[in-house]
């Protein structure tokens, strides 16, 4: 279990920055799945420029399309000319990000910040659309070079020079080596004899799939050694409703991911949104009717909201608004869908 984190570090939102380094180039491959570690005794150093506009979790899906780029500009304008609130002053959904770079940079933050208070097992992970259908054209592209962000991002707030990213095959660690001459941090498979080094210090497993998770706990437990290094899933794949919820699932579930801390999750809903980063609590957002494209804080809790309670959080919502079942018919589907599927598997 990770030390207590230091008071002073607060769930911001940190604006974008570009990075000139990522390639943009689109380039088909194959998925199975990477590993992780971490680094003890690392200095923090936190950077970055804050914002106070915090965009909606819809667009994260990418850019407005011409039919609705006037609603989206229309709907901007509007929430500029609200009341600007002082600058001491926190707005519910003051602690997300403007976009869907600006989600990694945090991650990332929020990554470092748990390594070096001696977190050992850490999982980053974004439920957006755009990054769980990996089929559409260059959604892998897409995918790699915002995992380059994220590693970029670590290295920056750590310090930390002895990185290894462990990416899902031989073929995608090959090309994404050559494209990244002047990357900071080392690379290696997971199909590698041994894809960790003596001399790593952390360890970021870049989307780790299920097909490949004997491999994925055989690598945890050797990094589990003496001296133990913190282990990063970033964007893990290790559950899937199509393979089922049998006593494997179950039991990855139980004994394996159990020992891991979620030190950053985002997740949209259509009413809402669902949200941690670390050291702050997981969030659970609604929309702001009177403020288009913003949240209102509905509620806080210790550990991630199942179904069920979400259910009962957004009820609440809606009595208290008077707007009848809109919020709760607008996720029910989904949190009926999602209540099956987690009740199967914590059997």
């Amino acid at each position: 279990m990770a030390a207590p984190a230091p008071s002073c570090f607060n769930c911001r939102c940190f604006a974008s920055k570009p990075n000139s380094s990522i390639s943009s180039t689109n380039f088909p491959l194959s998925f199975s799945c990477p590993i992780f570690s971490g680094c003890n005794g690392i200095s923090l150093t936190r950077t970055g420029s804050s914002s106070r506009t915090h965009a909606k979790f819809e667009k994260f899906q990418g850019d407005p399309s011409e039919a609705n780029l006037e609603d989206t500009i229309l709907s901007s304008v509007q929430t500029q000319q609200q009341t600007v609130p002082a600058e001491d002053e926190e707005e519910d959904d003051s602690c997300l990000p403007s976009d869907l770079e600006g989600a990694v940079r945090q991650s990332g933050q929020a990554s470092a910040l748990f390594v070096s208070s001696g977190g050992l097992r850490a999982i980053v992970e974004l439920l957006i659309p755009q990054l769980q259908f990996l089929d559409d054209e260059g959604a892998q592209a897409e995918l790699w070079e915002l995992s380059r962000i994220f590693l970029d991002t670590l290295i920056e707030e750590t310090g930390c020079q002895k990185v290894r990213a462990i990416f899902p095959d031989a073929g995608a660690a090959a090309l994404l080596k050559y494209l990244w001459k002047d990357a900071a941090f080392g690379f290696a498979s997971l199909s590698d004899r041994k894809p960790v080094e003596h001399q790593d210090e952390i360890i970021v497993m870049v989307v780790p799939d299920y097909q490949m998770l004997d491999r994925v706990e055989r690598i945890a437990s050797e990094l589990s050694d003496d001296p133990p290094k913190p282990l990063i899933m970033w964007n893990p794949r290790l559950i899937s409703e199509d393979v089922g919820v049998g006593f494997n699932v179950r039991k990855l579930r139980r004994y394996f991911l159990s020992s891991f801390s979620t030190v950053y999750s985002m997740r949209p809903f259509a009413a809402g949104a669902v949200f941690r980063c670390y050291p702050g609590l997981w969030k659970v957002f609604y929309d702001d009717k009177d403020r288009p494209g913003r949240y209102l804080l509905a509620k806080e809790l210790v550990s991630r909201p199942d179904a069920e309670e979400l259910e009962i959080i957004y009820g609440n919502v809606d009595e208290k608004s008077k707007q009848g079942p809109s919020l709760f018919s607008q996720a029910a589907g989904i949190f009926s869908s999602l209540n099956r599927f987690m009740k199967a598997i914590a059997k």
